[in-house]
């Protein structure tokens, strides 16, 4: 009964036929038998002739001769698993350290291993949105049954030679790791930068510190020297930092040309308002001097040395704004390092040019020196290298936009390309900034008159922004970083309308964030005193304790003044710059009115610490007011929930640390003084214990993004 099918039986897996063993040769004087063209042609190009013959054949299976091929033994025959059955139960829980590894990437090549035989080499991955973009094009399909009749394309009694397969179209390029991957690397590449250029400014601040003093001289200098920041901020600045690159951004969508015209227009537009600023800034000196502090400019030989530094710090305000522009169009090509490198050529300027003047005139301990004893030689060389270090850092962006394929050549057609609508739009962000530095216009007054009147050194403006400047570091390492390289992006998705593309990339810079913001907020409220008591030990103990003081007062405040900044992004994102202008009038107005207390109720040498105190209170209250809004904004859903559960758990987690850490670095400097040495080691061991208790505290409490962290950080090292 088996007889007609003993030929298949004895098939193996390349089709040759043969009943028992394997094929005779044919004898002396016999001749070869001519092979079938049909049963070659069939069996040659048949998808199963891997497989096993007999399990695809159901009559076979069916006339199996079962007494030649005897089934297995009783009780070796496994039962068939059942299909669609849950996984099983894990018998203990999941390790949490086990969540945060990281898969080692698969090998890239022909090296890696693929299922059902197939060749790594002539492999392509086509995704959903392939297939989908694919399916309305017309392709030639094979005809799965053309190999029948392929002996008839041949002479007759020859085998038909089979055609070459067609090449297999080349194997996609690996992509480099997606959104994630390019938001990561413009990240770290601006937070570099960032780095190095607040690492440079601590030192610009220690060396003038060192050659002015934290005394009446210096808080001359500062008033000067923040003067330019302030009148480009309230001009042009705000309209460029916030309103230009999504604007930027859709003319690089929508223009032809790329949006090189109107990133031409507009740099000239701005270079020629800035230069009608400059020498109106520069005729109104003395009067700006007045309106930042009387009490500066009641007294003659401390007027006549703010001004005169002024006047040379003033034409900054153009190359400020060129620097900004040329940035701005940087960053709206994808091209984020620059502008954050180029400030460290300012900073070494600066650095170099008051090296100089204590190697000509000493320290300010060792000379004493002050706004009636500084001569004018020494005015002249801070001035000038002041006003060098600003045209060293625009200049130095020609290259990367040359780089760029960007090319400038000064445009005056500014009526009818969209630069109106930029304008108008830029009008409530004038008004955000105006409101903003009116109050920092009411701080920078009445610190001023707090260190005259205190008669101590440490306690004004000087030390005010020295503690500043180190309390706003991990802000603009980490937060303005990642809202840099998020921005553009931002503005796409609210472009094309998209509220929770929005809403993710928002929550995402907000957690991501708040990783390194929270626990160093704490650390700037346990350990601010070793850390001015190191950096500024050459202005003096009592003005360094003055600073460390100002810094404990700035310290949680950084917690709501990043989340600010953050949220502000997805308002400028959908153009709203009056959100912003309202939400900063608060902000400003709450500043102002805290700041003005603290002056009035607090002694002449706590006054300023309880400005900076002030200064973090009022961008809680303002924070509040703006998540409601952007919230309302995004439809109600800003992913609030998470948010605040990770913010929670970051601050349950640095509480502890905060305080066994600054209880050591209290305990290291009663032990060792507050000398250089002794707030060294302070902060040293202070800081060791506060970041490792707060790690552990964070890795039992299961906070996902230290975990996503550290598993990236393993996956990076290989481990």
């Amino acid at each position: 009964m088996n007889a007609p099918y003993d030929g298949d039986r004895g098939q193996g897996a390349d089709g040759a036929g043969s009943s028992g063993g394997p094929p005779m040769p044919p004898g002396p004087g016999q001749v070869p038998p001519t092979p079938d063209p049909y049963l070659q042609t069939a069996y040659d190009h048949d998808p199963y002739r891997s497989q096993d013959l007999s399990v695809q054949d159901p009559v076979t299976e069916a006339l199996y001769d079962r007494a030649a091929h005897p089934p297995p033994p009783p009780g070796t025959y496994q039962q068939p698993q059942p299909l669609y059955q849950q996984p099983p139960v894990a018998q203990y829980a999941p390790d949490p350290r086990i969540w945060a590894q990281t898969p080692p990437p698969e090998p890239d090549g022909p090296s890696r291993y693929l299922p059902y035989g197939d060749d790594p080499v002539t492999t392509q991955f086509v995704g959903v949105d392939d297939l989908v973009s694919q399916a309305s094009q017309d392709r030639d399909q094979p005809d799965a049954f053309a190999h029948l009749f392929r002996d008839q394309e041949g002479p007759t009694g020859s085998s038909p030679v089979p055609a070459e397969p067609e090449p297999a179209p080349a194997p996609a390029p690996p992509k480099s790791g997606g959104r994630a991957s390019g938001l990561l690397k413009s990240s770290a590449v601006m937070a570099a930068g960032t780095l190095v250029s607040r690492l440079t400014g601590f030192v610009r601040s220690l060396v003038i510190t060192a050659a002015l003093g934290a005394a009446l001289l210096g808080d001359s200098f500062t008033i000067a020297y923040t003067l330019p920041t302030m009148i480009y901020i309230l001009t042009v600045g705000g309209g460029l930092n916030s309103v230009f690159v999504p604007q930027l951004v859709r003319s690089m969508k929508d223009d032809e040309d790329g949006g090189e015209a109107y990133a031409n227009r507009l740099l000239t537009l701005v270079m020629v308002a800035l230069g009608v600023i400059v020498a109106i800034a520069v005729f109104a000196a003395p009067w700006l001097i007045h309106m930042m502090s009387p009490t500066i400019a009641g007294d003659a030989a401390a007027n006549s040395v703010a001004v005169t530094f002024a006047r040379y710090c003033l034409p900054t305000i153009f190359f400020m704004g060129v620097h900004v522009v040329m940035g701005q169009i940087l960053n709206a090509r994808g091209r984020f390092g620059a502008m954050m490198w180029t400030p460290v050529l300012n900073n070494i300027v600066m650095i170099f040019t008051f090296g100089m003047f204590i190697w000509v005139y000493g320290t300010s301990a060792e000379s004493q020196m002050g706004v009636q004893t500084i001569p004018p030689e020494g005015v002249r060389l801070l001035g000038i290298g002041t006003l060098l270090g600003l045209v060293v850092q625009a200049l130095a962006m020609v290259p990367y936009l040359r780089e760029a394929g960007f090319r400038f050549r000064p445009r005056f057609d500014w009526k009818g390309h969209g630069l109106g609508k930029t304008i108008k739009l830029a009008k409530w962000t004038v008004l955000f900034v105006l409101a903003n530095q009116a109050g920092v216009l009411v701080v920078t007054q009445l610190a001023t008159s707090a260190g005259k009147l205190s008669g101590k050194d440490g306690t004004g403006i000087l030390a005010y922004s020295n503690a500043q400047l180190i309390w706003g570091m991990p802000q603009a390492i980490i937060t303005v970083s990642v809202m840099a390289a998020l921005l553009p992006r931002i503005s796409r998705a609210a472009h094309d309308n998209d509220p929770g593309a929005v809403r993710d990339d928002i929550s995402q810079g907000l957690r991501n964030s708040a990783v390194a913001i929270v626990p160093v907020a704490f650390m700037f409220l346990a350990l601010g005193l070793p850390m001015c008591t190191l950096l500024y030990a050459s202005a003096g103990t009592e003005a360094a304790r003055s600073m460390g003081f100002i810094l404990m007062a700035f310290g949680l405040g950084l917690i709501p003044y990043s989340v600010q900044y953050v949220v502000l992004r997805g308002f400028y994102a959908y153009e709203d710059t009056r959100t912003p202008f309202y939400n900063t009038v608060i902000v400003a107005a709450v500043n102002a009115a805290a700041s003005a207390l603290c002056y009035m109720v607090l002694p002449a040498q706590w006054a300023v610490v309880g400005m900076a105190a002030s200064y973090g209170l009022a961008y809680a209250v303002g924070v509040g007011i703006a998540w409601r809004r952007l919230r309302n904004r995004l439809g109600g859903d800003l992913d609030g929930a998470h948010v605040v559960r990770t913010y929670a758990r970051l601050c349950l987690a640095a509480i502890p640390a905060a305080v066994l850490g600054g209880g050591v670095g209290f305990a290291v400097l009663l032990g060792l003084g507050e000398g250089a040495f002794g707030s060294l080691v302070a902060l040293i061991c202070g800081g060791a214990v506060l970041l490792g208790v707060f790690f552990i505290a964070a890795k039992r409490m299961r906070i996902e993004e230290i975990n996503g962290m550290v598993g990236m950080v393993r996956g990076r090292l290989g481990r």
